[in-house]
C-alpha cells in the first residue's frame, strides 16, 4: 500500500482534520505522515480576514497557497482543507479527489450569558471576522457592535471567556470536531444565518492526474456532500466571490432533488437578498449558476461592487 504524506495547516482544527483522514487511510493499511505548513492566512493575524487582501496584494487562497506549493513540488502527496477555505477555481495542476461526509454546516452562537441572538442587550459586542456573518447579524440586530475576531478556536473561545465579547459566532462543525461545545448556546438556523459555501466539509486535494492517489482516496468521497458543495461552490463562483465575501450558500437533498438557499448581503445588513430553488441532483453546477445569476440580476452585482469598491474584500481574481 502506498505511503502518503498529508499537507496541513498547523492549527488545532486543521490537525484534527488531517489526523482524521490519516486514521481513515491507516485503517486501510496506509502508512501516513502529516507535514505542517504555515500559510499566509495563518501568518497575518493583525487585520480582519476580509481586509487581508488589501495588505500586500494577497488574494484568494490565503489558507491554501503554500500547501499547494508543497503539493506541486512533491513534498506532500495530498492536502486536507476545510472546503470553505479552498478557492472555487483551483490553480492549474491540482484537483479535488474527495469531499468527505459533511459535519453540521451551520453557524454556532457562543456566549457565557445569553441563550440566543435575540437575547443580546442593546449594543452588545459580538466577535466575528466574517462579512457574511456580520451582514446577517446586522440585518436582524442593527444595534449590535461587531468587532474583529481572529485566532484559532481556543483563542477565540478564551477571548469570550475573558469577557472581551458578549458573544462570538463560530462554525458549528469545528466546535463539534474539537469537542469544544460548552459555550454553544444556539445552532443558528440557516434561515437566519445562511452558512458559507462548503462549510462543514473537508476537501482532499491532489496533483492533477495522480490516478493512483485518486483511486486510494475514492472511498473518502461522500456523494451527497459532493453534490451539495459542488452546487454551493458553483453559486459562489458565479458571483465572483471568495470565502471572505458576504455570500452564503447551503444546498441539501430533499425528496430526490437538490435544494439551494443563498444570500448576498451588504456588510452593514442594510441590503440582504435571499434566493432559494430546487434543481437536478445530477447537475448541481447548473442549479448553483442559475441561483447566482438570479441574485446578480436582483441587485447582488451592485452590492458586491460596493463591497469590493470599499476594499472590504478582494475583487474576483483573473
Amino acid at each position: 500500500m502506498p505511503k502518503f504524506r498529508i499537507g496541513s495547516r498547523g492549527s488545532q482544527l486543521a490537525l484534527w482534520q488531517a489526523n482524521h483522514i490519516s486514521t481513515l487511510l491507516g485503517a486501510r493499511g496506509h502508512d501516513v505522515e502529516i507535514e505542517i505548513i504555515h500559510t499566509t492566512g495563518d501568518k497575518i493575524t493583525d487585520v480582519p480576514l476580509a481586509m487581508v487582501g488589501t495588505k500586500g496584494g494577497l488574494g484568494k487562497g490565503i489558507f491554501t497557497k503554500e500547501i499547494e506549493e508543497a503539493l506541486g513540488a512533491g513534498h506532500v502527496d495530498l492536502a486536507v482543507h476545510s472546503l470553505k477555505d479552498l478557492p472555487t477555481e483551483l490553480p492549474p495542476g491540482f484537483e479535488i479527489a474527495a469531499i468527505t461526509e459533511r459535519e453540521d454546516p451551520r453557524d454556532a452562537f457562543c456566549s457565557r450569558k445569553y441563550a440566543k441572538i435575540e437575547d443580546l442587550p442593546q449594543g452588545a459586542r459580538v466577535g466575528t471576522s466574517s462579512l457574511r456573518r456580520q451582514a446577517q447579524l446586522k440585518a436582524i440586530r442593527p444595534d449590535l457592535n461587531i468587532h474583529p475576531l481572529r485566532g484559532n478556536v481556543d483563542t477565540r473561545l478564551r477571548k469570550l471567556e475573558q469577557g472581551e465579547y458578549d458573544a462570538i459566532i463560530l462554525a458549528s462543525a469545528g466546535l463539534k470536531r474539537l469537542g469544544k461545545t460548552e459555550l454553544v448556546r444556539q445552532i443558528i438556523p440557516g434561515e437566519i444565518m445562511c452558512p458559507a459555501a462548503g462549510q462543514g466539509a473537508l476537501a482532499i486535494e491532489i496533483r492533477e492526474g495522480d490516478a493512483v492517489t485518486r483511486q486510494h482516496l475514492a472511498f473518502l468521497n461522500d456523494t451527497a456532500a459532493c453534490a451539495a458543495t459542488t452546487c454551493e461552490r458553483a453559486l459562489l463562483n458565479s458571483l465572483g466571490g471568495g470565502c471572505q465575501v458576504p455570500i452564503g450558500a447551503f444546498a441539501e437533498i430533499r425528496d430526490g432533488k437538490l435544494h439551494l438557499k443563498a444570500i448576498v448581503a451588504d456588510p452593514d445588513g442594510s441590503k440582504l437578498l435571499r434566493e432559494s430553488r430546487d434543481g437536478n441532483l445530477n447537475d448541481p453546477e447548473q442549479l448553483g449558476n442559475a441561483v447566482g445569476e438570479t441574485l446578480l440580476s436582483r441587485g447582488g452585482a451592485e452590492i458586491l461592487d460596493a463591497v469590493y469598491g470599499r476594499g472590504l474584500a478582494l475583487p474576483p481574481q483573473p
